[in-house]
């Protein structure tokens, strides 16, 4: 910034030289209309306002425009904001040897490539063919200290400055029209135009320079790391008994006793205990395990603090959920009828939306607490199942002694029992034997007089009533089995006599005798063995009267939902209909009422397959139509 600095005093040093006299007025403004430029004034007033203008612009720089405010380097004032539609006014810029002229406004900007890192060389093309170097080192002079110019023969040259904002300044000369003097020829003239250049010793530069960078970042971040590192623990000492009794003195003290523990377990862990220092060790071990209850007190001292600190926050929060309450019965007592029509439609909105929230506010803070409680209740779960070991043997232990104290006193009871009632057996055999006066009397007796080979007689007895039991539970079993299979036949009997009925019915052309061949043989079969129909049944089913007020009124009902029917219904359908006008209707009654009556009522199969079913249908009217 110092050379930058230095830089604008050397040229403002030089404005003296830079304002050019100008003669003839008018061959400027015919040269400028010949370029098709408007004629501006070239006494070097300021055309624009100053609010365009960079903060403590220098005069001195040789640019009668004021420079592009979005230049780095310029300035280290900060620029005021530029507005994006007032477009840049460029002017025309006087030097010693040449006049540069902007280009018409309303033509594109100059482009230009991408700037590559590091950029301290332009690219200048068009310049005209009679621009020397020492011309194009006073018209980028003003720009910054430039530090070489390589110029071609081609009407282009390379300009490599000290530092990177200075290309910013170059660039904006691009796209001038530069006239050499006051000639028109067209080698003194030419339209310039600037870019950045991409040279090797602009990107080693700039390499380092990151190189640079990121070794002082490294230097950085290794500074903050070993600021931040915790410090080494301090060296522990060698074994003594200087030391020993100095360390004997700091396990006793609770402030040092962290410091002398890690010391003496180094010490331990180093292999310093021997014949001769195990007292020594012993004594300061026993030290270390005196330090057992004092924790265990502030254990116990933090615990209680906990437990206090916990049933404030739970009265805390109690009181909260008890006003979360009693605001809640507010809104609801404004809810209201007769509240609720004293206010207007945005009040009651209102009411509605801060009733929600509360009710919402509520419902959390009531499952916080129960949350709360429910981690009270483990816990003390947890406590009743983590007793003292010691006190739970114990218990179980007594617990025990008790249970086989018990046990054995009942088992001695029993045996007792057990005894006497050998004694009275064997006072009755006695008597027994005495009065039969049976020849193998000490045989007997030799028996009876053991209470074992009593003990072995009632093993045989039980042993022989259980063989009994068991032969009758698989009789039981059997017969069940026969029984079920029993029944299974029975309701197929029972199908097979309403299939029967059913051809019977609808054989009215038949004979009865023929009838009641058919079902013989069905007997004989091993079908039916009891489907032969008695004569007072068979002239039921023939005559079909009705018998009873009721039979009637169930003919006149089932006539009528079958006549709704047209399609026909099954019996189930028709006796769950029934059943809600009298419950205690059976279907079989139903079934025998309609058979009776066969010019009334038929039954038809529908369906196939496993959907096939029987549908009774109401035939009244085809019956009275043929008859």
């Amino acid at each position: 910034m110092a050379s930058a600095a230095d830089g604008a005093c050397s040229l403002g040093a030089e404005q003296n030289h830079l304002s050019v006299p100008v003669a003839d007025h008018g061959a400027w403004a015919a040269a400028m209309n010949n370029l098709g430029i408007m004629p501006v004034g070239i006494s070097g007033q300021p055309l624009v306002s100053d609010s365009l203008c960079i903060q403590r612009f220098e005069p001195g720089l040789g640019l009668i425009a004021p420079i592009n405010p979005m230049m780095a380097g310029i300035s280290l004032v900060p620029p005021p904001p530029v507005p994006s539609d007032v477009p840049i006014i460029k002017e025309i810029i006087h030097c010693k040897s040449c006049t540069l002229f902007p280009q018409n406004p309303n033509l594109p900007p100059p482009s230009t490539r991408e700037r590559p890192p590091g950029c301290k060389t332009v690219f200048v093309g068009g310049l005209p063919e009679n621009a020397t170097e020492d011309i194009i080192r006073e018209v980028f002079d003003q720009c910054g200290e430039i530090t070489a110019i390589r110029k071609s023969k081609k009407n282009f040259c390379h300009i490599r400055f000290c530092e990177e904002f200075m290309i910013d300044k170059a660039i904006y000369l691009s796209g001038y029209r530069m006239r050499i003097g006051s000639s028109t020829d067209k080698k003194d003239s030419g339209r310039i135009h600037v870019d950045f250049a991409q040279a090797r010793d602009d990107l080693y530069e700039w390499e380092c320079k990151q190189r640079l960078l990121a070794r002082e970042e490294r230097h950085r971040r290794k500074i903050h790391e070993d600021r931040l590192r915790p410090p080494s623990p301090p060296p522990i000492v060698h074994y003594s008994e200087h030391e020993a009794t100095m360390l004997a003195e700091r396990l006793k003290d609770d402030h040092k006793f962290c410091e002398a523990i890690a010391v003496l377990f180094t010490w331990i862990d180093r292999g310093e205990v021997n014949r001769r220092t195990a007292n020594h060790f012993y004594s300061m071990i026993q030290s270390a395990n005196s330090h057992v209850r004092r924790l265990m007190s502030e254990k116990a001292q933090h615990e209680e603090e906990m437990e206090h600190a916990k049933e404030v926050f739970k009265n805390a929060l109690l009181a909260i959920l008890t006003q979360f309450e009693q605001i809640t019965t507010v809104f609801t007592a404004a809810t209201r009828q007769k509240a609720w029509d004293h206010f207007s439609k945005a009040q009651r909105k209102n009411i509605d939306i801060w009733r929600k929230q509360c009710e919402e506010l509520r419902n959390a803070h009531s499952e916080e607490i129960m949350g709360i409680r429910r981690e009270e209740e483990m816990e003390m779960s947890d406590e009743d199942a983590d007793e003292i070991p010691c006190k739970r043997i114990r218990t179980e232990e007594n617990g025990l002694c008790d249970q086989t104290q018990s046990s054995l006193r009942e088992e001695n009871d029993s045996l007792r029992w057990q005894l006497d009632a050998y004694r009275n057996e064997v006072e009755l055999l006695r008597k027994e034997q005495i009065r039969g006066n049976r020849p193998d009397d000490e045989h007997t007796q030799m028996h009876t007089h053991s209470p074992e080979a009593q003990i072995q007689l009632l093993q045989q007895s039980m042993h022989s009533m259980q063989q009994q039991l068991l032969s009758l539970q698989e009789k039981l079993s059997s017969k069940e089995a026969e029984l079920e299979k029993a029944r299974e036949e029975h309701r197929y009997l029972e199908g097979e006599v309403l299939s029967l009925r059913d051809k019977l019915l609808n054989s009215n052309g038949e004979a009865a005798e023929g009838t009641n061949g058919e079902l013989h043989e069905k007997g004989m079969n091993g079908c039916v063995p009891s489907l032969f129909l008695s004569r007072d049944r068979r002239s039921e089913f023939l005559r079909g009267g009705v018998a009873s007020e009721k039979e009637a009124l169930l003919l006149g009902i089932i006539s009528t939902f079958l006549h709704v029917h047209p399609f026909g219904a099954n019996l189930e359908y028709l006796w769950s209909y029934i059943q809600r006008l009298d419950s205690k209707v059976s279907a079989s009654e139903l079934e025998r009422l309609m058979v009776r009556l066969p010019s009334m009522f038929k039954q038809e199969l529908s369906g196939v397959g496993a959907t096939l079913e029987k549908r009774w249908k109401f035939c009244g009217f085809d019956s009275l139509s043929s008859a």
